[in-house]
Formats: C-alpha cells, sequence, structure tokens
C-alpha cells in the first residue's frame, strides 16, 4: 500500500485547479474545509465520493485520508481548522450548503494574508457562526464493499443512462435481486432508486462543469426527458441546471 502524505497543518489557501486536476490522497491533523469558487469539486476517501458546486463546501475531518479532485476549471478555497474547533460536530466527510454570505466569507478569508490581526479574527470568528447553520446537503456516492454490489455500481458508473430494473442488473452481476436490495440498504444506507439518483445527479454535475448543452447531459444520464432532469435537479439543488455554471462562478 502506497505511503499517504500527511501534513500535521491543514493549508488555508486558495488555488486553481485545471479541469481532471486531482490532489494525491493525504490526510492532516486538522479538520479542513473545501470550497469551488467554480467549476465542481469531488473529494474521494475510502468510504466513498462527495461532490460539490459552488452552492455547496466539503466537510472533511482531522485524519480522514482524502483526494480531490477537480471538474471543470476549479478554484479552490481550503479552510483548516484546529482539530478542537468542530462547529458542527462533525466525525464524517460531509456536504454542507453554502449560502451566498458564506461563500463570500470563505473566499475572504482563503484570500487574505495569514495572519492575527483582529480584522481577520472576527472574520473567521463570523465565518465559524456561518457554518454553524450550514444544513447538511448530501451529494454522496458511498462505496460499497461486497464484490456483487460493487459489480452493479460499476455497471451504472460506466452508464449511468442504463435503465435496467434492478432485477436485470442482478443478473449480469450474477446475485439475487433481494440480496441486492439489501446490499443497498446495509452498505450504501439508501434504496436502489435513490442510489441511481445520486449517481445521475453526480455525473450530471461533472457534465455540466464541461458545459455540456442541459439536453445532451439528460439524455447522457439517463432521464427520459429535460425537463424530469430539471425537476430532480432542481429539487436537489435549489437551481435549475440551466443556470449551473453561472451559480458556480460566481457571476
Amino acid at each position: 500500500m502506497p505511503d499517504i502524505r500527511h501534513t500535521p497543518q491543514a493549508p488555508t489557501t486558495a488555488r486553481a485547479l485545471a479541469p481532471g486536476e486531482s490532489i494525491d490522497a493525504h490526510r492532516h491533523d486538522d479538520h479542513q474545509i473545501i470550497y469551488a469558487g467554480s467549476g465542481v469539486l469531488a473529494v474521494t476517501t475510502d468510504a466513498g465520493t462527495w461532490i460539490a458546486p459552488g452552492t455547496r463546501a466539503i466537510w472533511v475531518p482531522a485524519g480522514c485520508v482524502h483526494a480531490p479532485r477537480a471538474h471543470g476549471h476549479l478554484a479552490l478555497h481550503l479552510l483548516g481548522l484546529p482539530a478542537d474547533t468542530n462547529p458542527l460536530g462533525l466525525d464524517a466527510p460531509t456536504v454542507l450548503a453554502v449560502s451566498p454570505l458564506l461563500r463570500e466569507l470563505i473566499l475572504a478569508y482563503t484570500r487574505a494574508p495569514h495572519d492575527d490581526t483582529p480584522e481577520r479574527l472576527r472574520l473567521r470568528a463570523v465565518l465559524l457562526d456561518q457554518l454553524r447553520a450550514s444544513p447538511q446537503q448530501p451529494v454522496h456516492l458511498p462505496a460499497p464493499a461486497d464484490p456483487r454490489l460493487a459489480a452493479v455500481c460499476d455497471l451504472l458508473h460506466h452508464d449511468p443512462a442504463d435503465p435496467r430494473p434492478l432485477a436485470a442488473l442482478a443478473v449480469a452481476a450474477g446475485a439475487g435481486e433481494r440480496t441486492l436490495s439489501r446490499l443497498f440498504g446495509r452498505e450504501l444506507g439508501m434504496t436502489f432508486p435513490q442510489w441511481r439518483t445520486q449517481l445521475r445527479l453526480y455525473h450530471a454535475l461533472r457534465m455540466l462543469a464541461d458545459d455540456v448543452p442541459v439536453t445532451t447531459v439528460a439524455h447522457r444520464c439517463g432521464w427520459a426527458s429535460a425537463s424530469a432532469f430539471i425537476d430532480v435537479f432542481h429539487r436537489a439543488f435549489g437551481y435549475t441546471p440551466g443556470t449551473h455554471n453561472r451559480r458556480v462562478s460566481g457571476s
């Protein structure tokens, strides 16, 4: 097993990542908030993948091995917090809603000179207050452990538009439908339809970050129509896919 890079202090900084660029798996002794000022951010751990557009941020707890990846041109903002500073009491990676005010606080704090001036300390205090009020908004693809479940998940990762029901996918994976249904609940914490919707939203966000047209995204991700896709996307994120790139870029 390769060595995992260990950086005791999680950095607070801003940097750019090109489309498809990633940061090798690593861990910190501090907590970290990872935010995409533009583009779409994916963070992968042993437990699965979390994805966040510009209206979301990802909380990574201290000690968690994680690997961020860019979809689209990513303006990455990293905010480190000491291990004893956990405003939401979270001990697992979590996607958080980012209000317009919280967005501006993250941008300002990660771009400002890293000193302990009274102004910066006040900015940090307000930022933490906003974090405490930030609801959790899971866009998470848990990682399956059972090889039969993994086989089904892999089939749909390769083709999220695959329309086959679980019974047909079970045959392709050499497993029983009831067994797979139980595994989805036990290992992934959701039903098969819920997981497939999360998978399709995950791929939709990636495609939208690459400027793929909404109708094409709907087709490639398996929705029956663009209007059906728009409805599911709006219920998940609070805005339509047609306005996605404007929102995640802050324009």
